[in-house]
């Protein structure tokens, strides 16, 4: 992989498998050799991009079109059904957040531990810990278990370990809520600050501030890849779409 390149996905699959009756998962799991009982439902098929160091590129899609699934994929919290897919540097993973913590543990603890899984030293996120508590904005609840914690409280300590963890590639889901307008806004501000030394690859809805600050886009529909390019030129096609009007042809290479 070039070190150019910081993300590529080569013809990306990913299905999931739905079972109809209570006891199917069972069979399966006994009998699955000589039959299967389960229905294969493809949430993604035949995904392929690449991203280059420094750029921001958007996701954009209807709700359920498989953009969720695919930056759960990049990041390694799922595994591609088919396909391959190749990351050159540490990710910080702004989706799913706080999935990694323990409940019995407190704020200062679960840090330490979201650090661990970003990839980082020990030392190096004891080093952040007084950054990080004041980023997240929780009080004395940093030194509190995180089964006392609200669940807005739980994301800003998962957001604030993300933003201190040196990360080269930043992955953010814009589904997420991360509390009140104030941190919102410090969320945001980070954001647009990291985009202008790191690389970032972003699912939103807000289509004006992608085509202002996204190099490239990729419009997924139902799975696949329906346009590919320069960010006004693909979401001009995609408003199209979700207005009804016929879609224009649109560059396919990436």
């Amino acid at each position: 992989m070039s070190s150019d390149l910081v993300i590529s996905c080569d013809r990306v699959g990913k299905a999931f498998q739905l079972y109809m009756r209570r006891n199917d998962q069972l069979k399966q799991a006994i009998f699955g050799h000589w039959k299967q009982f389960y229905h294969q439902h493809w949430v993604l098929r035949d995904i392929s991009f690449k991203v280059r160091r420094g750029e921001t590129v958007g996701i954009v899609g209807r709700n359920g079109a498989g953009k969720t699934t695919l930056l759960q994929i990049i990041c390694g919290i799922t595994l591609p059904t088919l396909g391959r897919v190749q990351v050159n540097g540490r990710v910080a993973p702004i989706l799913a957040l706080g999935a990694g913590f323990d409940h019995e543990l407190t704020g200062r603890e679960n840090a330490l531990i979201g650090g661990a899984i970003l990839g980082m030293r020990r030392a190096a996120v004891e080093a952040r810990l007084p950054e990080i508590a004041a980023f997240a904005g929780i009080g004395d609840f940093f030194y509190q278990p995180l089964k006392l914690y609200s669940s807005g409280m739980s994301a800003r300590l998962a957001f604030a370990v993300c933003a201190h963890a040196d990360a080269d590639i930043l992955i953010v889901d814009e589904a997420l809520s991360v509390g009140d307008a104030e941190f919102g806004a410090k969320c945001d501000a980070f954001i647009k600050d990291f985009a202008n030394h790191g690389t970032i690859l972003v699912v939103s809805h807000d289509l004006e501030t992608l085509e202002e600050t996204c190099d490239r886009v990729i419009w997924i529909e139902d799975g696949v890849v329906q346009g590919m390019g320069a960010a006004k030129d693909v979401i001009a096609g995609y408003r199209e779409a979700i207005e009804g009007r016929p879609v224009p042809a649109l560059a396919a290479s990436f």
